[in-house]
């Protein structure tokens, strides 16, 4: 699209700061105890545990390993103190931690090496007869926490609904295993080889099949394999690595019934006005395939770029959904451009990796292995271009369904971030998947979307999950008489998935809305209808030209046509600001909020539309371009969060700001938007995610200057290192937290937060200051890993806008920055 007033992209408005954040301790819920027999009694447990496994050894007619897996479990309705169930220079390791739902506990895995047994029991003996200077028992927490000890089941190491664990029919599992690290830049391969190597030989033993394929975190490697209950406890008898074991995902496309709804002369007509430019950018999809001989798709195509994971299933497209994709990822609107005069200009490739096979399914696989080798597929035949990848491949059955990561959204974060490589980020973007019309007999249209949550792989923090509004509410169809579309038009999608059930600590989940069209229904039958569907290629042109494609793949596909036009435009934005601007410029409709957010407070109707609904519908024309009377501000900055200490540094940015302006348009309102993105490098595994076990490599947060504030106090407010010697003097002014619509409960979660606040222009005048600071996560934590002294990327984008027309905030802020920097990227 033609761009008159272009994004200001600013640099050198940052101040650095020494950092460090107000310490608030945290409560802890322990039980109370009577000392001398609860002691008595953890002893007691611990004995008859080293006990039993020393019996189970001599009796075993496999090879047993050295050591002993123990399951600590707290007392129903208290915490457990898992931080001290660890001890790495004992060799005593904290496998995972999970909830009990059923019994309101929490229970935690442990791997206790042969020698070490009397550790905990001296522990306890330390609590039964020592005390600290303050008066209490020495080791309080621990042992008080305590409430039983076992030997460890495979319960014990099972993530997920424990109905699905293989009792005499074996399954395809994920056995994630812990392996050392050693000090080195990155992973060093004979450290995790060492885990693999032995994992590969125990099943080898037990004559269970393991996949080739691994998924690399820090300190944990992934394995696929098949096998029985029995199976799988003989592993945990032999092998000392095992952390938890997993369900193996399996995969479900969605495909539609495609019909004819236009003539080839269309095509040709469209084809006659369409100029075709590859200036860089790309759209790979990650699906079934692509047939580039469709005329419409052809010439947006290298044939060396459209590609097969397995040689033998070739690159065409045998199913349908692949080639669908491929014509809104092109077109965005197809029916639109057939049907208008003008001129349409497709500015970016097309690349495809079929990750699919001809037919049926894949074999149960590390998903999340053959996505990033995939990605690397395409990144060594098209190396040069700046690359949007497309998926709208989920896997709906052995959800998480609370927003946990899983092997598969680790690696999307692992791929994005470029975690186990020279920090690569790459832009991806993935479906979040359907509800079925199915669905709908047993749940009615929107509860069902409450109740669906997003699918595998769609929790990934770094990737941008892509949800649908209903765009379409018309049927002309008589076949289709008496029926009618179930969501209102601009309303949330009948199809859309949500994060509604998520637990509140997980990522914002779908980020965005697009268009997924509509289900019919007529007072008895739900259906899918190509008229309240998308129009797009049919990948079998012989028998036509066209079909329809709906749900989460069409507004994927959308999405993926939306960041091609921003990085068209501005070629040398990070990833990061692509999915910044594209988040920050997303709306909620009328309809959405009438849906969602009837009682408009932060705690309910906002939380219930954010996690609905996303950020909205994202607009292109107020992400790609500026306006008189509104202006988005853009920064790429980049600081080192942390050091070997703690906190490290923090940024101050003092943004051009049109202060006459909006002094002379006095209590007129003006809405100040801030997005903040950046991508994380993922820890998943089931270790609680608190502490030094947390998900997040890292994690930015953003803050505002109030009215009542001088920068002084901003500066004391935000950051305790400017408090003078006592830190007790955190300046004169408020937060003003109340000010932003979602508030920080609401959008502080994943690695991309974003905020609004309406206030009066003079108001606002003085609010040009806005920090960007870190708070804890695995780099500072996990120090061992030697990760505390890297630099993290952000992409801020500010936008000051109004209403009021007539109104020219553009030129005073253009005038500011003109001299001193740069404003187109």
């Amino acid at each position: 699209m033609a761009v008159d007033k272009r994004n200001i992209f600013l640099s050198g408005t940052e101040e650095t700061l020494d950092f460090s954040r107000e310490s608030r301790p945290i409560g802890h819920h322990y039980p109370q105890r009577d000392v001398k027999p609860h002691a008595d009694f953890v002893q007691k447990k611990l004995k008859e545990c080293y006990e039993r496994s020393d019996v189970q050894r001599q009796a075993a007619a496999i090879r047993y390993k050295e050591g002993v897996y123990l399951e600590f479990s707290g007392e129903p309705g208290y915490e457990l103190n898992v931080k001290s169930l660890e001890n790495k220079a004992q060799g005593i390791r904290l496998l995972n931690v999970r909830q009990d739902e059923e019994m309101d506990c929490t229970r935690a895995t442990v791997y206790i090496p042969a020698g070490k047994e009397n550790y905990f029991l001296e522990k306890a003996e330390a609590y039964a007869n020592e005390v600290t200077k303050e008066g209490n028992p020495k080791n309080k927490d621990l042992i008080s926490s305590i409430d039983d000890i076992r030997l460890a089941i495979l319960e014990s190491f099972w993530i997920g609904d424990k109905r699905a664990i293989p009792t005499d029919t074996p399954r395809w599992c994920e056995v994630w295993l812990r392996y050392e690290y050693k000090e080195s830049k990155y992973i060093c391969v004979e450290t995790w080889k060492q885990t693999e190597n032995s994992i590969a030989q125990d099943c080898m033993e037990c004559q269970i099949p393991i996949n080739e394929k691994s998924i690399l975190f820090p300190e944990r490697i992934v394995k696929l394999i098949y096998a029985d209950g029995e199976g799988l406890q003989n592993l945990i008898r032999m092998n000392p690595y095992i952390t938890e074991i997993r369900p193996a995902p399996t995969v479900t496309t969605f495909f539609e019934e495609l019909t004819n709804t236009e003539q080839k002369e269309w095509m040709d007509d469209l084809l006659s006005r369409t100029l075709f430019e590859k200036n860089g950018v790309s759209v790979c999809l990650l699906d079934t395939g692509v047939n580039v001989g469709h005329p419409l798709v052809e010439p947006a195509t290298d044939p060396n770029h459209i590609q097969a994971l397995e040689s033998g299933w070739g690159a065409l497209d045998y199913q349908g959904h692949g080639t669908g994709m491929a014509g809104i990822v092109l077109y965005n609107d197809l029916k639109t451009a057939l049907e208008s005069e003008e001129n349409v200009t497709v500015p970016h490739e097309l690349e495809s990796v079929k990750i699919l096979p001809p037919k049926g399914s894949n074999p149960p696989d590390l998903y999340g292995t053959v996505t990033e080798e995939a990605v690397y597929t395409a990144e060594i035949a098209n190396p040069q271009v700046k690359r949007v990848i497309c998926m709208a491949v989920t896997a709906p059955k052995l959800n998480t369904f609370d927003g946990s990561p899983t092997s598969w959204s680790g690696n999307l974060d692992n791929i994005t971030s470029g975690a186990m490589e020279e920090d690569i980020k790459r832009l991806f973007l993935v479906s979040a998947g359907n509800v079925c019309p199915d669905e709908l007999y047993d749940v009615e249209y929107p509860k069902a979307n409450i109740l669906h949550g997003v699918e595998n792989p769609g929790q990934a923090w770094n990737a941008v999950t892509v949800g649908a509004y209903a765009g379409e509410v018309n049927i002309e169809d008589s076949d289709y008489d008496g029926f009618q579309a179930v969501a209102e038009q601009d309303g949330l999608s009948p199809y859309s998935s949500s994060s509604m059930t998520w637990k509140s600590k997980w990522p914002v989940k779908p980020e965005v809305l697009f268009d997924g069209g509509n289900v019919a229904f007529n007072g008895e039958d739900y259906t899918d209808c190509s008229d309240l569907s998308l129009l797009t290629t049919y990948y079998r042109t012989i028998w036509k030209q066209f079909g329809t494609i709906n749900a989460t793949s069409s507004a994927t596909a959308q999405a993926a046509w939306f960041c091609a036009q921003l990085w068209n435009e501005y070629p040398d934005m990070w990833p990061e600001t692509v999915r910044a601007l594209m988040v920050h410029s997303a709306e909620w409709t009328q309809a959405m909020k009438r849906q969602f957010c009837n009682e408009d407070t932060k705690t309910k109707g906002r939380h219930q539309l954010l996690r609905m609904c996303g950020y909205g519908i994202p607009n292109l024309q107020r992400a790609i371009q500026c306006m008189d009377n509104s202006v988005n501000m853009v920064i790429q900055g980049e600081l080192q969060p942390y050091n070997k200490k703690g906190m490290n540094e923090m940024h101050i940015h003092t943004l051009p700001w049109p202060k006459d302006t909006l002094r002379s348009m006095g209590e007129t309102p003006v809405t100040l938007r801030v997005t903040l993105s950046y991508f994380i490098e993922p820890s998943p595994g089931e270790v609680g995610w608190k502490d030094k076990y947390r998900y997040a490599s890292h994690a930015f947060r953003f803050d505002l200057i109030n009215a009542n504030e001088t920068e002084d106090d901003f500066k004391k407010r935000v950051n305790v290192k400017m408090r003078g010697e006592d830190k007790k003097d955190s300046g004169d002014g408020t937060s003003g937290s109340e000010r932003w619509y979602l508030g920080g409960n609401n959008r502080d979660v994943g690695s991309i937060h974003s905020d609004y606040c309406t206030m009066n222009a003079v108001d606002l005048c003085e609010c040009n200051r806005i920090a960007v600071y870190p708070i804890s996560g695995w780099w500072k934590e996990r120090t061992y890993l030697k990760r505390y002294d890297k630099k993290a990327r952000y992409s801020l984008v500010v936008t000051l806008s109004t209403p009021k027309v007539g109104v020219d905030l553009y030129t005073p802020i253009i005038t500011q920055i003109t001299p001193m920097t740069e404003i187109t990227v």
